[in-house]
């Protein structure tokens, strides 16, 4: 079995898990967040759809409830040695068995942390979970526990995001090559996605956002594909990924020529990403990050066109989405640290004009500053 990270990583990252539940005086940790549990023992699955949760108790305890796709899945992928299943029928509740652990783990009438911001934690699961633990223990929500450990990068995580930010830029490769007047969108992506799989990438945590034509003012995936026109523009944001672990950027390409107002656009998004990557160093809260974006888009009249957020931490996450904890607004008290990997995004949606400009780059916080991981240029690139 090849884990993702060596024994000392692990060790290092149960030990500091366990002091910050004694902080908080818990007894035991419920988790439902995938990225928790391949953080924490490197166990990599699409199963958390379902009721899935790792239970991790003060003495260090850990036991996976799981169905049974996923028992062997966790063999191969993780440290995890006590693996229990839950057996699908007709009105299964796993949250029975789940009782019957705690009770094993003599957690009766203790405090437990459980992560209820988890994509697996339908409100379904979250009533079945409290009617089985009322009157049993103490339940706090302690979603983001672990998450704030994963926020800060270790050395070998790193390794993995400077993987994922190569392939990114391979992928701005292909789209620069593909993109062109009567090039499909659906080819454009294909061949983004192929470099990133042969470079030994990961499919990411959410579909890559394309669109053109008045679709390139969207900031999500939808189905429509079209042909380029032979004056277009098009918007395209992605990630390389590698062992889930993501580098993320954005860019509009204008087709045949370049607006006018592209260029100003395109200009102004220069300069806040320019005015964020001040910022965005050590001490700093990264709500100001975003202030001095807003700051700079609204001096130069792009209020209405401008976002609410400018960014948000990158890691190993997984579907459905790549965005991780915590985002860049205004107010966000959060810390910067070094080793927190920000995607920064400067966004323009002109709905006016019909016109959208987007530039968005991938930034590891440094001793001394910040690095830029993708090492493409920023030019506005006319095809």
């Amino acid at each position: 079995m090849a884990l993702h990270f060596t024994k000392k990583e692990f060790q290092k990252r149960k030990s500091n898990v366990l002091k910050s539940m004694k902080e908080q005086n818990l007894d035991a940790l419920l988790m439902f967040r995938q990225e928790s549990m391949y953080w924490l023992t490197g166990y990599d699955t699409f199963g958390y759809v379902f009721f899935q949760t790792l239970v991790l108790d003060q003495k260090g305890n850990i036991i996976l409830l799981t169905r049974a796709p996923d028992l062997r899945q966790a063999q191969n992928t993780s440290n995890i040695k006590n693996i229990r299943i839950w057996v699908d029928k007709d009105e299964s509740n796993p949250t029975n068995d789940l009782k019957i652990i705690l009770e094993e783990l003599n957690l009766k009438g203790k405090k437990l942390g459980v992560e209820y911001e988890a994509y697996g934690m339908t409100g379904r699961n979250a009533l079945r979970l409290n009617k089985s633990l009322e009157n049993y223990c103490v339940v706090e929500d302690q979603s983001e526990l672990i998450t704030k450990h994963r926020v800060i990068k270790s050395k070998e995580e790193i390794i993995y995001v400077k993987k994922a930010a190569n392939l990114a830029d391979k992928a701005l490769d292909e789209a620069w090559k593909y993109t062109k007047a009567g090039a499909s969108e659906a080819k454009i992506l294909a061949e983004m996605q192929k470099v990133v799989l042969e470079g030994g990438g990961d499919y990411p945590a959410n579909e890559y956002i394309i669109g053109s034509g008045h679709n390139a003012l969207l900031c999500r995936y939808q189905a429509e594909k079209r042909n380029l026109s032979s004056e277009d523009q098009l918007s395209i944001e992605w990630a390389g990924t590698y062992k889930h672990y993501h580098s993320a950027m954005f860019r509009t390409i204008p087709i045949g020529k370049a607006d006018p107002k592209h260029i100003k656009m395109h200009e102004a998004c220069i300069e806040a990403l320019t005015n964020c990557e001040k910022k965005l160093i050590p001490d700093n809260t990264i709500g100001e990050v975003f202030d001095i974006h807003a700051k700079t888009f609204d001096n130069l009249g792009y209020n209405k066109a401008r976002m609410n957020a400018c960014g948000y931490s990158l890691g190993a996450t997984f579907s459905p989405n790549w965005m991780d904890w915590p985002m860049l607004y205004t107010g966000n008290p959060y810390v910067i640290t070094p080793g927190n990997v920000f995607f920064m995004h400067m966004i323009l949606m002109d709905s006016d004009s019909n016109l959208a400009m987007n530039l968005g780059e991938t930034y590891l916080v440094t001793e001394n500053g910040n690095e830029r991981l993708g090492k493409q240029k920023l030019d506005l690139v006319v095809l």
